[in-house]
Order: structure tokens, then C-alpha cells, then sequence
């Protein structure tokens, strides 16, 4: 076979069937050496699929198709295999062992060793030199647990560099990162690329293929759509591409009519995260969160939906001083949260969407404590048409649906209680801009049903796109508050970096 120097990674003709599910349909995708090649598609288009069989989790099917590595016919039949050929993934959700030290992680199974045990001080200071060269200061000995995601991300991509990995999957890297953490990151891939290692970049903020991406393919629906320079493509073509249509109005706001108040806090104290914290919410309103990494906004939120207990202050529900000191207090008083890490908080992987859907409305569609089954299944359909969640049926587990699919599970379980106040905690993230706009528009329907919501969002577009007004936190304090017509990107992050 003649060897095609000019790409590191080929994969003609993949093809991917799950029982009852065409998952990839003849998907060819071609990497380049010292390339940054974008990977995008709406949720459930095969993006995660494709990288999976290049990485060996998952297998093609038989007589499907070929990958090639530097021109040459690979068979890569585990994520072990992968690695051996030079292959890496940093995932949205970092496979780290939080129980051992940055080091440990770092050269977890290649261990430098001496005399038949392993040489700790080499280790040590082997960690330091590849941590260095992500610009990640930290001590190698500390714990990876006790790191922050920012930082347990920017490990899991030493590791890939300790390995000499020739290409590097990044799957939605900067979903936690601050605006300048994914200036650095930019930063970072830039330099990989110069010393020829070829990236493959997962994400769905598009803005960023625009700044640090060479090349696009895009998939939908399991189906290979077009292979472009970015050079060439508006963001607008990347969405019709991506969705089949276009999207007018990325930012979907419905204009509601702003009532009276149902939220009011306090002087809310959880020291040292959350400082004299007061402000209000209104029927009809989104109130905006912005903070960077670190900044309490997300402890905020916690301890008003009784996640954490408040070491003092004050919470009002349409005018009643209420206490919640817990979840269910929370749940009772008609205050929902649709929390950050939806895999992890908001679902019960294992389970069916129907089990899902009535994880919290259960308790009103028993009797005597046993559960009404016929019941719950009627409003899991109900919630599946309501919100056009993509599943072959409510008995389909969840741990299978996209992230946009599932996040829909999770906001399903607060429309069937009666919630006045919906914390939204980065609701977008990891999702396309199909099921983005699709949450923008449920969350519009819930503002004319007289409901608040507080929305949290790191991408401050989407804020400015969405929000009523925007809230800034900075080191535990509400630093300002601006209106839709005065907030802009600038003021925002004056705000949040409090000066």
C-alpha cells in the first residue's frame, strides 16, 4: 500500500449501527499533520461516535470502511491500542484518578522506575517539565481531587503530551474554562501544532472555530455534510450545514411581560463563597449570573435551592420568608434546579426517560407508595412531545440519549412540578445550537406561565442574548447589576474582575 504522508489520521467509509440506531452511515474524515481540524455536528450527529471507534471504544462495523494512520491500515481494537499508536483524547468529561497525585496521572502506567520500583523524584520532576509546557502551576504531588476542572483538564492534556501523542482529540475543552483560560488554551494548541501535532477539536461555540481551527467537517445525522477551510465558511453556513436550515436568531428571546416579585434574597452568607448577597426576581424574568471560574456563582444558587445551608441572610418566595435547608425544603417552596454537571446531578443514568422525567413528581403520581406506573409513563410522553426529545421510546435509558436530549430529561422533571423559580446552571453547555435554541424556547414558555429563571452562563453572547438583566459575582460578592440595554461584553467582565 503507498503511504500518504500529507495525513495523520484517514477513516473512509465508517460506518456504525447501535440495535435500532444507524449511528454513522459511510462518514469519511481526514486529519492532516499539524492540522487543528474542527469536528462539528448537532448532538447525536456521530461526532462522538467516530472519535470513539478512533479511539477504540467502540468498534466499526464489520467490512466497514478503513482508518489509516501516516497512510498506513491500523485495526484499532481498544483505547490501550489507540495510545500505543500515538493517539489521544481529552473528553468533555475528564477520565482522571482523582485519588492520585497530578504525577501519578500524568505517567500512570509508564512510571519512570529504578532498580525495579518506581523513581519517584524523576517522576516529580519529568511532571514539572510537561506541566510547564501547558502553563499549568502546580504542585505535581498535590492530589488531582483537590484540583479545580480548569486545572484537571490541562493535566489530562499533559498526560496526552508525556505520551508523545502525534494527535489529540479535544472533546468541548473550554467548556469550564473562563474567557482567558481559552485564550491560553488557544495558546497552547497553537504551540502543538507548530512543534506538528495534529488536533482534532470538538466544540459547540463556534466563535472558536473561527480562532484557532485550520479546517471543518461537519455531520449530521450520522452523515458526512462537507470538509471546508474555515477560512471559508460563515457561522451562518456552519448552522445550516449542521441543523439542515438556518437559524435567524441564534439568541431566541421572546419578549414576556415582567410581573411581580417571587424572589427576593437577603444578605446571604456562606463564608468565604458567598458574601452579603441581595437581589430579586420578578414572574416573567430572566435574571442573568455572570462570574468567572471560581467567582461563587454557582455556590449562590446552591444555597438558595438549600444544596448548602447559608450561615445567615434571608430568602422570600412571593413575599413569605421561607427557610430551606435542603432540596425537598426547596422542591416544597416551588424553586427547581437544573444543575451544572447534568450526568453527575441531574440524572439517574442507569435508569429509563420515564424514571427520569418523574424523579420528583413521582411522590404526587403514587399511592400508598406505590407507584402509578400507567401515569408516569403518560407524562413521560407527554414530556417527550412537549420538548421534542430525540429517543427511540420512554423506556430507553438516558445514559444512550445526547447531551442535548439529555438535558431536556433534566428540565422535563421541573415542568411536571409546580416550580416558581428555575435556576438554569450553564444549561447549554456541551450541547448544539439547535437544542440550544430549542432550551431558549422552553424557557420562554415558562415565562409566560408567570415563572422566574435564573440563568447562569460562563459565554457572555449568550447572556447579553437572553437575559433581562445580568448579575455579576466576584470573589463571593454581587458586584453590579445591568440592565438588557446597557449590558455589553466590556462592562460585564469590568464587573467580574472587579475593578
Amino acid at each position: 500500500m503507498k503511504r500518504d504522508n500529507e495525513y495523520a489520521v484517514v477513516m473512509e467509509n465508517i460506518n456504525k449501527t447501535f440495535p435500532g440506531v444507524k449511528a454513522l452511515d459511510s462518514v469519511t474524515f481526514r486529519l492532516k499533520k499539524g492540522e487543528i481540524h474542527a469536528l462539528l455536528g448537532e448532538n447525536g450527529a456521530g461526532k462522538s461516535t467516530l472519535i470513539k471507534i478512533l479511539m477504540g471504544v467502540y468498534q466499526k462495523d464489520r467490512d466497514s470502511g478503513k482508518i489509516l494512520l501516516d497512510g498506513q491500515e491500523v485495526h484499532i481494537n481498544s483505547p490501550i491500542k489507540a495510545e500505543q499508536l500515538g493517539l489521544s483524547a481529552v473528553y468533555q468529561n475528564i477520565m482522571l484518578a482523582r485519588h492520585l497525585s497530578v504525577a501519578e496521572n500524568i505517567f500512570l502506567g509508564q512510571q519512570p522506575k529504578k532498580n525495579g520500583v518506581i523513581d519517584w523524584k524523576k517522576m516529580y520532576e519529568d511532571a514539572e517539565k510537561v506541566l510547564e509546557e501547558v502553563s499549568l502551576d502546580v504542585d505535581p504531588r498535590a492530589l488531582v481531587k483537590h484540583l479545580t476542572p480548569v486545572q484537571q483538564e490541562m493535566v489530562a492534556i499533559a498526560k496526552a503530551l508525556a505520551r508523545r501523542a502525534k494527535v489529540l482529540i479535544l472533546d468541548e475543552p473550554t467548556a469550564q474554562l473562563s474567557e482567558e483560560e481559552t485564550v491560553q488554551l488557544h495558546k497552547i494548541m497553537r504551540g502543538l501544532k507548530k512543534s506538528g501535532i495534529s488536533i482534532i477539536y470538538i466544540s459547540h461555540r463556534l466563535d472558536e472555530i473561527f480562532e484557532v481551527c485550520d479546517v471543518a467537517t461537519i455531520l449530521r445525522d450520522g452523515q458526512y455534510i462537507d470538509t471546508k477551510p474555515v477560512s471559508e465558511l460563515t457561522e451562518a453556513e456552519i448552522i445550516r450545514m449542521m441543523v439542515g436550515r438556518s437559524i435567524d436568531d441564534l439568541y431566541y428571546k421572546e419578549e414576556v411581560k415582567i410581573g411581580k416579585e417571587i424572589l427576593r434574597v437577603k444578605n446571604l452568607n456562606r463564608y468565604p463563597v458567598v458574601k452579603n448577597a441581595s437581589f430579586s426576581l420578578r414572574e416573567g424574568e430572566i435574571l442573568g449570573i455572570f462570574g468567572l471560574v471560581g467567582s461563587g456563582r454557582t455556590e449562590l444558587v446552591r444555597c438558595i435551592f438549600g444544596a448548602d445551608v447559608p450561615d445567615s441572610g434571608e430568602i422570600e418566595i412571593e413575599g413569605r420568608p421561607v427557610r430551606v435547608l435542603s432540596p425537598n425544603a426547596a422542591i416544597e417552596h416551588g424553586i427547581g434546579l437544573i444543575p451544572e454537571d447534568r450526568q453527575q446531578q441531574g440524572l439517574a443514568l442507569p435508569l429509563t426517560l420515564a424514571d427520569n422525567c418523574n424523579l420528583i413528581s413521582g411522590r404526587d403520581t403514587s399511592k400508598l407508595g406505590i407507584r402509578r406506573v400507567r401515569e408516569e409513563q403518560e407524562i413521560a410522553r407527554k414530556n417527550v412531545n412537549e420538548l421534542r426529545i430525540r429517543t427511540p421510546g420512554i423506556s430507553q435509558r438516558v445514559k444512550f440519549l445526547s447531551g442535548g436530549n439529555q438535558q431536556k430529561v433534566v428540565i422535563s422533571k421541573w415542568l411536571n412540578v409546580d416550580a416558581k423559580v428555575l435556576i438554569f446552571d450553564e444549561p447549554t453547555v456541551g450541547i448544539d445550537v439547535g437544542a440550544k435554541t430549542e432550551i431558549y424556547k422552553i424557557m420562554a414558555e415558562l415565562l409566560k406561565q408567570g415563572k422566574g429563571i435564573i440563568f447562569i452562563s460562563s459565554y457572555l453572547p449568550e447572556l447579553l442574548g437572553v437575559c433581562d438583566r445580568i448579575m455579576v459575582v466576584a470573589e463571593g460578592k454581587i458586584t453590579g447589576t445591568l440592565g438588557r440595554e446597557e449590558a455589553t461584553q466590556e462592562k460585564l467582565l469590568a464587573l467580574a474582575s472587579n475593578l
